[in-house]
């Protein structure tokens, strides 16, 4: 049974819904709430164009025509949970389109009537009327469904008005109740009625006799018996040809156990099909009813249970026995020889049931949260019919021994054993289940990996979520069958492989501690269509990212997507979605990475041989080497004379071999006549006991310029190198102009090594002074020498040419022979 007790939900819903599709900018125009605003009257600045109005869980004592008339439009109306005393229904004459309409839970005492021909709804259930409120008016309410009431009293005549009104559901609430006239319900022509009988009234059980012959779904809340059983009304025997409830629920019930049983007898004979008992308290003592009166009970409950009626399902839920002396394996009896298709016995404590004595109609059974253990159902080779069980939140710890239980139970498809304490420790013990098992549910134990090697082999669909499994063993588990797969909430470190899952096509592994999920998950699980892999702890690393890739090529497999997939680790990435996280194809590809590694290693080889080879890089290495260490020591040794005075006007470089053009020529024609130029040869000027390097270094910052004899022998001396390489570092860390070149004979290019690259450079780019061969051009070339050099030296020539005196003959002899 459904009754609409939810009406008013679904039409705001509705009506939210279709206008916010139509007019999504004017939503607020259309519905109004003030739901708990402390109100004491109707607002004044409700929209007229409003459909939907809340005024519920407020302080409003009382209604005028004057609050609803500007509001024409009005389709739902709730004022439920107020302070209303009086109601006069002629304040809504204006709200012709008035729909649905809630008073429930006022103070209502007294109706004034008026028909509201569009009302289909309308609850004044909870409030405080001593009669029922139904006005004459109420007969022509032919759209009517829903109606709620409320009273002390109901007498036959109560329901005259509307006895012609097909209504869907109608609901009584019955506090301080004092009067029932029999057979009153029997009146209503409705499909649903609800009876809210007062928690602290002993039930009038008339009210649910009546009712069984009035609705087809038939509730009752508070069902309260403190008197004797024997004070307890018997239900008449004529009463089973008029009942037509099929379906019924019986809330909060709290009965001595000999009346249940009555209670239970006249429902298993009548038509019910389907009966659910909620909150059910029975008391005791079973030893106040006489022993032939028990047996009489029980012996005719025995044979109706085992001839069969027409329940269909029983559902008994929150059961709890104050009854003593009391056998309880009687009970477990009667239930398990029930001939009905499905039981629910939910959170009753209990211990333990029955295997049935013969073959069982049971399809379904549901013993949720109670205490059963592994000796449930042992060897019991009657629920052959039984197709699901459900046994969760109870006592279970062997899987081999649930496993042996189903065995016997040829058409089980679903077994629910979550919420137990379940292990597997991989001995001999050998399972066996039931081979029609399809689905299983294994969630909430303490299940580890040797859990695969306990499974179903034609299972489809396997729950082994919040358990300890670390890894999906290769190799144990074969179940070729098995479509779905759920591992959340386990240990996994990595996703697990299709070896033994040939037919997987969803895996759940959510909320385990993958940290880089395996790339070629779906490579080697072609089959699955859907993966849930988020909320684990994921490393933000190569390894991800080609996952990451994988999603892109998968076509939205993982579900969840992106929102559930974030990084943990490293702390600098922790909170970046994997969508968002990205890294070079350099820093992950290792293969691209050495070949890069290996390119850049032979180019720069390359440069190193092509440095070494063609332009002598080690022998400038090695010169700028030596000057470095040559003005390092100068430095330490003469700290008061770190910068050089000038000394010559020039020093001279050139080949011993053109020694002779030298000492003949360029010497005699400087050094000579009028303003003569003092001139650093190394002969003359060489200190003994330095190396040549200090030397040559030495005696180009003393000189004002440095002059070069350019020949073909020139290019082949190494001395003269290291003084036009000595020379050039001056020029160039001094910014001064101090190179002149002679040309003493032409040098062909292809003469000059590879390493001269600075005297080629020098060539093309400075002037030089050619050496002429007739004799009428050199007083020129002379003249424009002496200009070269023109400078004043700061020291005095005297003190130069007692130092030119000096001469160095192993320095000499070195440079000779080079």
């Amino acid at each position: 049974m459904r009754p609409l007790t939810n009406i008013y939900v679904f039409a705001c819903v509705f009506t939210c819904t279709l206008w916010n599709n139509i007019q999504p900018t004017v939503e607020n125009e259309f519905i109004a709430n003030y739901s708990s605003n402390l109100l004491t009257n109707v607002p004044k600045n409700i929209s007229v164009h409003t459909h939907v109005l809340d005024l519920s869980h407020n302080k409003i004592s009382g209604l005028s025509i004057s609050e609803f008339i500007s509001l024409p439009d009005l389709q739902v109306l709730n004022l439920s949970h107020n302070l209303i005393t009086e109601l006069d229904f002629s304040i809504f004459t204006f709200n012709e389109d008035l729909g649905y309409l809630d008073l429930s839970h006022n103070n209502i005492l007294k109706v004034y009537c008026q028909t509201l021909p569009y009302l289909r709804h309308l609850d004044l259930s909870f409030n405080k009327f001593t009669a029922l409120p139904i006005c004459q008016e109420f007969g022509n309410m032919f759209r009517l469904e829903y109606l709620g009431l409320s009273a002390a009293m109901i007498r036959r005549s109560d329901f005259m008005y509307i006895i012609h009104l097909q209504l869907h559901t109608v609901i009584l609430t019955l506090e301080d109740f004092s009067l029932y006239e029999s057979q009153s319900l029997t009146a209503l022509n409705t499909r649903n009625l609800d009876i809210v009988f007062a928690a602290n009234q002993n039930f009038i059980f008339s009210l649910l006799y009546d009712g069984m012959s009035t609705a087809e779904n038939l509730r009752i809340v508070n069902l309260r018996y403190t008197l004797s059983y024997k004070d307890f009304p018997a239900p008449p025997l004529t009463l089973l040809k008029k009942i037509k409830t099929t379906a019924l629920v019986l809330d909060t019930v709290d009965l001595q156990w000999a009346i249940i049983l009555q209670i239970f007898l006249l429902i298993w004979y009548s038509p019910v099909e389907h009966l659910t008992v909620r909150n059910l308290t029975f008391r005791g003592p079973v030893s106040e009813l006489p022993e032939h009166e028990l047996l009489l009970f029980l012996g005719s409950l025995e044979q109706l249970i085992s001839s069969g009626g027409s329940m269909k399902t029983l559902t008994l839920e929150h059961v709890r026995n104050r009854a003593y002396y009391f056998n309880q394996e009687i009970l477990y009896r009667q239930f398990s020889e029930m001939n009905i298709a499905s039981l629910t016995i939910y959170d009753a404590y209990m211990p333990h049931m029955l295997c049935p004595n013969r073959t069982s109609s049971f399809q379904s059974l549901n013993f949720s949260h109670n205490a059963l253990t592994d000796e449930l159902f042992q060897n019991c080779h009657t629920l052959t019919d039984l197709k699901l069980l459900i046994l969760q939140r109870n006592k279970f710890e062997s899987l081999p021994k649930v496993s042996f239980m189903t065995s016997h139970m040829k058409s089980l498809k679903y077994l629910d054993v979550s919420g137990n304490l379940l292990r597997h420790d991989a001995a001999d013990v050998q399972c066996r289940w039931a081979e029609s098992l399809t689905e299983l549910d294994l969630s909430s134990n303490q299940l580890m990996d040797a859990v695969f090697e306990c499974l179903p082999v034609n299972i489809k669909k396997l729950h082994l979520q919040s358990n300890q499994i670390t890894r999906v063993p290769k190799g144990l588990a074969e179940l070729k069958s098995l479509e779905e797969l759920n591992l959340a909430q386990n240990s996994l470190a990595d996703l697990p492989g299709c070896g033994g899952f040939t037919s997987l096509e969803v895996l759940n592994v959510e909320m385990n501690l993958i940290l880089t999920p395996s790339a070629d998950f779906f490579q080697s699980c072609t089959r699955v269509r859907e993966l849930q892999a988020g909320h684990n702890p994921f490393r933000c690393s190569c390894e991800l990212q080609d996952f990451v890739r994988l999603e892109r090529r998968s076509g939205g497999k993982l579900a969840g997507w992106p929102a559930a997939y974030v990084c943990e680790y490293p702390e600098d990435l922790k909170g970046t979605q994997l969508k968002d996280f990205h890294l070079s194809e350099l820093a992950c590809n290792a293969t691209l990475l050495l070949v890069t590694a290996l390119l850049l290693t032979l180019a720069l080889v390359a440069v190193v041989a092509f440095l070494c080879i063609f332009l002598d890089a080690p022998w400038y290495v090695r010169m700028t080497w030596q000057w470095t260490q040559t003005k390092r020591r100068a430095r330490q040794s003469r700290p008061e004379e770190q910068e050089s005075v000038l000394q010559f006007h020039a020093f001279i470089s050139y080949s011993e071999r053109d020694s002779l053009w030298v000492k003949n020529e360029l010497i005699p024609n400087l050094e000579k006549g009028e303003g003569c130029v003092q001139l650093c040869q190394h002969e003359r000027n060489f200190i003994p006991g330095k190396s040549i390097v200090e030397n040559i270094i030495n005696c180009i910052e003393k000189s004002y310029k440095s002059i070069f004899v350019l020949s073909p022998n020139f290019v082949q001396s190494e001395w003269c190198h290291y003084e036009l390489y000595f020379a050039h570092h001056k020029l160039f860390s001094e910014s001064s102009n101090s190179l002149i070149l002679i040309l003493l004979e032409p040098i062909p290019p292809y003469v000059i090594p590879a390493r001269y690259h600075k005297l080629k450079a020098l060539m093309a780019k400075r002037t030089y002074l050619e050496w002429p061969k007739e004799r009428s051009k050199r007083a020129l070339f002379w003249a424009n020498l002496r200009a070269a050099i023109s400078i004043n030296l700061p020291i005095s020539f005297e003190a130069n040419e007692e130092q030119s005196e000096v001469t160095s003959t192993s320095s000499i002899s070195q440079h000779v022979n080079n």
